[in-house]
């Protein structure tokens, strides 16, 4: 892909979860705020926030910048290079239109900026990973576990055994049948749950390939990973509480699932012999 650049968004949200209470108001102010900020002083900034220069030189810090102006520099860019058409960031039921319309556009730019952030070499290696594992295992917790479940069934459809499964305990188990032949897909937005970092843990002990699905390439779930990809998220800016979109890691898990099928020689004969063995139950 040409353009694996974060965008300022990208990198807000995916630290937004590990912000203070004070330097999650300047994340807020600045999401909503774009043009008005791309204008101020880090005094003005901090004025409006209620809160100091120092934390707002953490927050930029903690967002991967050098400081506020460089902060400043890339929210002009990203305003220059993305052309809002009239969308907002507002959803109101008695303006149905407008409120789908905000929503499609903020869910294309969601996925837009997960393809552009997927890096071809991470992609072959990853696609290398599972042709060859003898078994993948997904694993997620909390409202991932769907993307898990949809990754198992699509790469069994296609002749590659995986597994998920919704009970944490028994992925945490099955971890520790693991070989170094086996490959697992950790899938977690912010990266840092526990209970996922300890799996990822035991699954690098028996010597499997770890690929993390993360909205934070810093996360520890992403740095126990041989292999990550990053997803982004524009779900804060509908939401005053954070929630993890599903549809960017499911959007990679059918990248995954396409590109696969397209590299496999006999992929084909295993769809069409799974569709044979269920047509039965359909009318």
């Amino acid at each position: 892909m040409a353009d694996k650049e974060k965008r300022v968004l990208d990198k807000i949200f995916a630290v937004y979860d590990s912000l203070y209470e004070a330097e999650k108001k300047i994340a807020d102010y600045v999401v909503a705020n774009q043009a008005k900020v791309i204008e101020m002083t880090v005094s003005q900034l901090a004025g409006k926030g209620g809160v100091s220069e120092a934390t707002i030189i953490r927050f930029c810090k903690k967002c991967d910048f050098k400081g506020f102006h460089d902060l400043k520099i890339n929210l002009a860019k990203d305003m220059v290079n993305y052309d809002e058409d009239g969308v907002s960031n507002t959803i109101d039921p008695f303006d149905i239109t407008q409120s789908l319309k905000n929503i499609l556009a903020n869910k294309v730019e969601e996925l837009t900026r997960t393809i552009s952030m997927m890096d071809e070499t991470v992609i072959r290696e990853v696609l290398e990973s599972i042709r060859n594992a003898r078994l993948v295992q997904l694993v997620a917790v909390g409202n991932t576990i769907p993307v898990a479940l949809d990754g198992a069934y699509k790469f069994n459809q296609i002749g590659i055994p995986a597994v998920a499964n919704t009970i944490w305990e028994t992925q945490l188990a099955f971890s520790y049948t693991l070989t170094s032949s086996d490959v697992v897909i950790a899938i977690s937005n912010s990266g840092s749950s526990k209970k996922l970092v300890d799996l990822v843990a035991v699954a690098h002990q028996r010597g499997a390939k770890i690929i993390g699905i993360t909205n934070h390439d810093s996360s520890p779930v992403a740095l126990g990973c041989d292999f990550h990809i990053t997803t982004a998220t524009r779900e804060k800016l509908f939401l005053d509480e954070f929630s993890f979109s599903r549809v960017s890691a499911m959007t990679v898990i059918e990248a995954l699932y396409l590109l696969l099928v397209a590299g496999k020689n006999d992929a084909y004969s295993w769809v069409r012999a799974h569709e044979q063995s269920i047509a039965d139950d359909k009318i």
